[in-house]
């Protein structure tokens, strides 16, 4: 269970620190993918200062959450021509039905995909870890998930 547990969390912040929040581009970050990015390494070094992290484990997270990071940006500009091609087709007299549909399934294989990357990297930041700072990231996720 505990084991679980700490997959879990490890899975979780690697997703949260490295994909998902970053891409928002809300009113507090702005769209500058390179400020996004600062900000996400910011957050990911607090964490890893509170795990006591030693310099090996930084440099090897660090290089996954850039690996990561990267992919993540490619699908976000993916995600905005797509987003352009289904405003122009909606704008049109006759949009073609078959190409919005594609669309939407291509977006769709493109997120799954991205997904299973996250995951990969948060079994990479998992194995990187030691087992109490897994337990203590597993802890820390719970306090934060508790009702």
């Amino acid at each position: 269970m505990m084991k679980r547990l700490a997959i879990a969390g490890s899975a979780l912040l690697a997703v949260a620190l490295l994909s998902g929040f970053a891409f928002r581009a809300g009113p507090r970050w702005g769209k500058d993918p390179e400020r996004v990015k600062q900000v996400v390494t910011w957050k990911l070094d607090d964490k890893l200062d509170t795990l006591d992290a030693t310099e090996a484990q930084r440099q090897s997270i660090h290089a996954v959450k850039d690996r990561l990071f990267s992919d993540g940006v490619a699908l976000m500009q993916e995600h905005r021509s797509a987003r352009d091609e289904a405003f122009e087709q909606l704008a049109s007299d006759t949009p073609d039905r078959q190409k919005l549909h594609a669309l939407v399934d291509a977006r769709i294989e493109a997120m799954r995909a991205f997904a299973h990357k996250a995951t990969d990297a948060a079994l990479e930041v998992h194995g990187t870890l030691t087992p109490q700072q897994r337990k203590e990231l597993a802890d820390q996720f719970r306090e934060r998930m508790a009702p």
